[in-house]
């Protein structure tokens, strides 16, 4: 035992030791939600980034990173990092000086709103930013250019999640529990993840649950490597969540595996559920999700009996038309047996990117400023102009979705500001989108790469990456975490948060942005949270250091933050109890018929992240999967005589690509799956469906009807030419 003590003491202490000339710095891997510990190894000298080591003083990854985390450091010295500001002239990104392009876009953006009004230019962001970026650009778009029009690439990932959390809930934190709780629970329910592919590193918490003798149960139309180590998986037909769910709940209803005396102290709305299910026997649920009802009835008996269970679901029951009731409905698991607010019981989404939580609670929604505040809430809004020094009256009201903005481009938005995301690749009918971006009267983009989007700016403005920055994230768990750099700008790049400061002197409102350091801005967006459901006041850099981060809400500097919501059994309703909704089973928006007849689904792969602008420039993650494919049942490819690795032609009602047939047992006959990374005209969300969920805007990129066909020779050739 000793010599095991000693060798573990040692690897915790190896990620001290550094090489003469060299230095390690401690911050968080720039991908998914997770938001590994990371030491960066660089020369102090040339600021050169020299690679990563994992940390095993942070508990969220316990000195492990994937394939994608061992990386990222990659990006850094890329060949093909923004390193001067362009402007497009005669057709063409010409370099430029940071006076032309920055004079310029302010010019443009005074152009703009003089003649078509303040709400004609709009501000596009992203949340693979620091919480101080995301909370400067939604102050930005508010009170520096004074228009209702900004949102984020947020509203593709987790809306559903925040809108359904909040109808059930009361509010919105991505997990209730710290992901150590995981390992407490004596069933895990998994929905629409694949875990083991997506955040593989939290996978060692699914084992440590499996070691104590947990249940674990996957909810996916595939037979994913998550799927593949469950107990039991339920392999629903994409688009029928609320059926499968309302199925389970029917079977705990009826033999009396609610917690009643839960339900009667804490929750409204049961009688109104337990009616909308009662038609939803085991056998009606079977019919519509083509799960077996034997495994329906399993599910709700291996849950319902479970003292502690938590469920966790990600992008594959959120993003659809019903996304938001999705998840409410998978909510209601929870709360019907009462395994919420306690160590091993809670709820939990897998956020896909690296602040997804952070970037949606500070300013950058449509609807929304810092702290989760309404905005159209008198006293929320009387609160942040005081932090901010001005008027109520400035600040505008609600603006329109992510897509439904992108939609408006060149109609009632004519100039857009585009940072830290690309809706080329991640946006629905990305087809569509592109005529609407070159309808634009200007477009300026920030960006490290030369995304697809960026290609088209009118202007383009280069930043840093994560490793050259400071702030804070707020990861998959709801903690606050501390993002450190290395100080360095290669070539004549900038910090993110100083362009923005950059442009608001030019248009009069500088003294609004007047910041000496991401301190500086966090500080102030803890005053701007006070008070409001996402509460940073009482979290410093300081304690984040000494803490290992600080959950939120964390309301006074005295207080340790809040790792474990509702302990007390208290919701974020005015009576102090949670809701039971109850759904009818509508589907998805588009259905298959005679001439489309299969059901697509897209997802992600290990390898990559988001759109793909940063994985697919590192060679090291581009061979290990250089190119999209379509996954087909073997069924399937025998009934239409195709090959494995033979070019197919998947075509929608909005569009077409090409791409290679993986044939594979882990897709149901009448499904086929495509992963999303690639853009341009390999991007599969040329055929996605835009059809929102009227209630958070998500739009369905999980189900939209297709069909398939042997690609010809044409096809081939421009599919080749887009190949690696």
């Amino acid at each position: 035992m000793k010599h095991i003590q000693n060798i573990d003491y040692a690897m915790r202490e190896f990620d001290a030791i550094t090489r003469e000339g060299e230095e390690l710095v401690a911050t968080h891997c720039a991908f998914c939600g997770m938001q590994c510990g990371m030491n960066i190894r660089f020369k102090p000298d040339t600021k050169e980034v020299l690679g990563v080591e994992p940390r095993y003083d942070f508990p969220m990854n316990g000195g492990r990173l994937c394939p994608k985390g061992v990386s990222a450091y990659r990006q850094v010295e890329h060949e093909e990092r923004l390193l001067y500001p362009m402007i497009r002239r005669n057709g063409k990104l010409e370099r430029a000086t940071w006076d032309e392009a920055l004079d310029l876009v302010a010019s443009k953006m005074r152009e703009i709103q003089l003649q078509h009004g303040k709400d004609a230019f709009g501000i596009y962001s992203g949340s693979s930013m620091t919480n101080e970026k995301c909370y400067v650009m939604g102050k930005f778009a508010r009170i520096g250019l004074g228009t209702k029009n900004i949102d984020y690439n947020g509203r593709y990932c987790m809306a559903a999640a925040a809108t359904g959390f909040k109808q059930s809930l009361g509010m919105d934190r991505g997990s209730t529990n710290p992901w150590s709780d995981i390992k407490f629970a004596d069933v895990l329910l998994i929905a629409g993840s694949n875990t083991a592919e997506c955040h593989p590193l939290s996978m060692p918490y699914v084992w440590g649950a499996r070691d104590r003798g947990a249940k674990l149960i996957v909810v996916d139309p595939r037979e994913t490597k998550t799927a593949l180590v469950a107990d039991l998986h339920l392999d629903l037909r994409p688009g029928t969540d609320i059926a499968l769910v309302n199925g389970i709940i029917h079977v705990m209803i009826r033999d009396n595996l609610v917690d009643h005396a839960f339900i009667e102290a804490h929750t409204n709305g049961y009688e109104a559920l337990k009616e909308t299910v009662a038609e939803f026997t085991p056998y009606h649920a079977e019919m519509i999700t083509g799960v077996d009802q034997r495994k329906i009835e399993q599910a709700a008996h291996m849950f319902g009996k479970a003292r502690e269970g938590m469920v966790m679901f990600a992008r594959g029951i959120e993003q659809h038309a019903t996304g938001s009731d999705n998840v409410s409905n998978y909510v209601n698991l929870s709360l019907l047996t009462g395994k919420i607010g306690r160590k091993g019981s809670g709820v939990a989404t897998f956020t896909g990117q690296g602040n997804g939580q952070g970037g949606r609670e500070h300013g950058q929604k449509a609807d929304q400023l810092p702290g989760y505040r309404v905005i159209t809430d008198p006293a929320a809004r009387a609160h942040v102009a005081k932090v901010w020094g001005v008027d109520e009256s400035e600040i505008p009201g609600p603006g329109i979705s992510a897509y439904e903005m992108l939609k408006s481009l060149g109609q009632d938005i004519k100039g857009l500001l585009l940072i830290c995301s690309n809706p080329l690749v991640s946006a629905p009918s990305i087809g569509d989108i592109e005529e609407r971006m070159r309808s634009l009267d200007f477009f300026v983009c920030i960006d490290m790469f030369l995304s697809e989007s960026a290609e088209l700016a009118d202007v383009v403005l280069p930043s840093t990456v994560w490793v050259e920055d400071n702030g804070t994230t707020t990861n998959i768990e709801g903690r606050v975490i501390r993002i450190k750099g290395i100080d360095r700008t290669p070539g004549e790049s900038k910090r993110d948060w100083e362009i923005i400061g950059e442009i608001a002197k030019r248009l009069g409102r500088g003294q609004y942005f007047d910041y000496g350091s991401p301190e500086d801005i966090f500080n102030e967006l803890r005053e701007a949270s006070r008070g409001g459901v996402a509460d940073y006041y009482g979290i410093t850099y300081d304690k984040i250091d000494r803490m290992d981060g600080v959950f939120w809400p964390c309301p006074s500097l005295e207080h340790e933050g809040t790792p474990r919501l509702f302990e007390d059994l208290k919701f974020k309703f005015p009576d102090g109890k949670a809701k039971l909704h109850g759904f009818t089973h509508t589907g998805p928006n588009e259905k298959v018929d005679k001439d489309y007849p299969f059901i697509l689904t897209t997802g992600r792969v290990v390898y990559h992240y988001l759109s793909g602008n940063q994985t697919r420039r590192i060679e090291a993650l581009r061979k290990l999967c250089p190119d999209p494919y379509i996954e087909i049942h073997p069924n399937t490819a025998a009934q239409l005589h195709i090959k494995n690795g033979e070019f197919l032609k998947i075509s929608s009602r909005r569009g077409y690509i090409t791409v290679p047939a993986k044939i594979t047992k882990i897709i149901r006959p009448d499904s086929l799956f495509v992963p999303y990374h690639w853009g341009k005209q390999l991007g599969i969300n040329r055929l996605t469906n835009p059809a929102l969920d009227p209630k958070s805007k998500i739009p369905e990129f999980k189900v939209c009807a297709v069909q398939i066909e042997k690609a010809g020779e044409e096809d081939i050739k421009h599919a080749q030419s887009a190949l690696y």
